[in-house]
């Protein structure tokens, strides 16, 4: 997790630092700016594989190139044993990148196995920006003139300015003369393996084996890591057996992992959680909140979370209070999600009978992600100066699962959403929580009951009356729908002046 601003172009350096003051929150761990021709590049970092490193951005000097980056390069160490002879100064993942780069240029960037954005400037007049395939690392970027701008977060980009922010497109590389090339290893290019088979069929061992054994190691690539790593327990599914595999990973290490879990009196995630900690065997930590206490927190929450979707804020409001809770201890955070994009896990997915239309759709949620839970997870995290890591977006554990025949994730009656994921991990896990129905975050904590009761309830907290709901309903497109939406569209647009959000904002819209 880090902070990255660049520019391409006349740039004043004054309005690079401002950026880089307001994201600093992603990055506690220093701060450095380099001037590179044309170029200007600039970063706070969070050290957490090399904390003794000298802060960014990061120098090849023999090669006349400097990096900031953001997020994790997984296949770090293959990259650095395939440049057998080169001089490595650091043991920063971002090295490996920019020392691959030297050698191969943009096409560099489409053998990077993680989580990134990444700009790197150089002396003979090199400069390129990339965002991983997922857009797990969130970029943005916005072109005026001659003048290109990039930075992590959309509060980052002075007023003046705002109106030109777009999101980057995940899984791209830019160049100021080759323009946006897309990566050819895309996630909708990946193949389905095993075709046209009946959803009832029982598939061999050998999948539920794959499907175990990858997430497994994906999930010890992601305790990979020199700071406190823990687990944000929500007591679903998905985030129960990532804690499942990281315990048994790190009780191999001698060590025991602390997990945190956050939810109003009584509600049912906490429950749960609790379960799965006894069970599996965390150091657990948890957090009882009020609604008032939720409430409160909403205009700070939105202007963390860049979003008014409502089914996002619902689930960012715990996932702020699990985070701060978190940051107490660690700085490193395993959740689950993923799973539901990759298995069908929402109850939407359950109206297809026909398994290629499903995978379509499939696709098409993991395309959308990154405006959706992977911005919620990074934004609530960032905040707090905590790094995610989403082992269920591991390249390989997304490149299996979306290989498997769509027919096996077909909801039925005798096959329940995840069912392939769930059978994979059998005995790992209480049933009860094994089996557990899909709860959004914020279903299961309370929160969709508490945000939606008050603005139906309240109109006045909503400050909004069903003529003004009407009136400003057609501002986007899809319009607003609720008052609800309507007050979180007006906090947003208080805390990001300037920002289109037509053409920023993921929303979520009901098939």
């Amino acid at each position: 997790m880090s902070a990255i601003v660049a520019a391409y172009g006349p740039f004043d350096e004054t309005l690079g630092q401002r950026m880089l003051d307001r994201i600093q929150h992603r990055g506690p761990d220093g701060r450095g700016v380099k001037r590179v021709g044309a170029a200007w590049i600039g970063s706070h970092h969070l050290a957490v594989m090399d904390p003794g490193a000298t802060p960014p951005p990061l120098a090849a000097p023999d090669a006349g190139l400097w990096l900031v980056g953001d997020g994790v390069i997984y296949n770090h160490r293959r990259i650095r044993a395939a440049l057998d002879g080169t001089a490595f100064t650091t043991g920063s993942d971002l090295e490996a990148a920019l020392r691959l780069f030297a050698r191969d240029g943009v096409a560099a960037f489409a053998r990077l196995w993680g989580t990134f954005a990444l700009a790197v400037a150089g002396e003979a007049g090199e400069f390129a920006v990339a965002r991983d395939v997922l857009g797990i690392a969130p970029l943005y970027w916005a072109r005026r003139g001659d003048t290109t701008l990039f930075a992590s977060e959309m509060k980052a980009f002075d007023e003046d300015w705002r109106e030109f922010v777009e999101p980057f497109p995940p899984g791209h590389a830019w160049t100021p003369s080759g323009g946006l090339v897309a990566d050819p290893a895309a996630i909708s290019t990946a193949p389905v393996l095993l075709q046209s088979r009946a959803a009832d069929e029982e598939p061999p061992a050998w999948v539920f084996d794959a499907v175990r054994e990858t997430l497994i190691r994906a999930v010890e690539e992601t305790l990979d890591a020199s700071k406190p790593v823990g687990i944000l327990l929500s007591g679903g599914v998905d985030s129960s057996i990532i804690a499942a595999i990281a315990a048994r990973l790190a009780a191999k290490r001698g060590l025991t992992l602390p997990s945190f879990s956050v939810g109003l009196a009584g509600s049912r995630d906490l429950a749960a959680a609790k379960l799965v900690a006894e069970h599996v065997g965390t150091t657990h930590h948890e957090l009882t909140y009020t609604a008032e206490e939720a409430i409160e927190l909403l205009p700070t929450i939105i202007g963390e979370l860049e979003s008014f979707d409502p089914k996002l804020v619902h689930s960012a409001v715990p996932h702020h209070l699990v985070a701060a809770l978190a940051a107490e201890q660690v700085t490193v955070v395993l959740a689950g999600e993923g799973a539901d994009e990759l298995y069908a896990g929402y109850s939407h997915f359950g109206r297809h009978t026909d398994g290629a239309v499903l995978h379509g759709e499939l696709l098409d949620t993991l395309d959308g992600m990154h405006a959706g839970g992977l911005q919620r997870v990074d934004r609530v995290a960032g905040a707090h100066g905590l790094e995610p890591r989403l082992p269920f977006l591991d390249l390989d554990v997304v490149e299996l699962a979306m290989a498997l025949p769509p027919e096996w994730k077909l909801i039925s009656e005798q096959r329940p959403a995840k069912w392939l994921l769930r059978r994979a991990f059998d005995g790992w896990l209480p049933d009860e929580v094994l089996w557990r129905r899909k709860e959004q975050f914020g279903e299961g904590t309370g929160m969709n009951d508490v945000l939606g009761e008050h603005f139906s309830a309240v109109p006045k907290a909503a400050e909004a009356t069903p003529d003004e709901l009407r009136a400003a309903a057609p501002e986007l497109e899809p319009p607003l729908r609720t008052a609800e939406e309507l007050a979180y569209y007006r906090i947003f647009s208080d805390a990001l002046p300037g920002i289109n959000a037509q053409r920023t904002v993921g929303r979520f819209v009901e098939a």
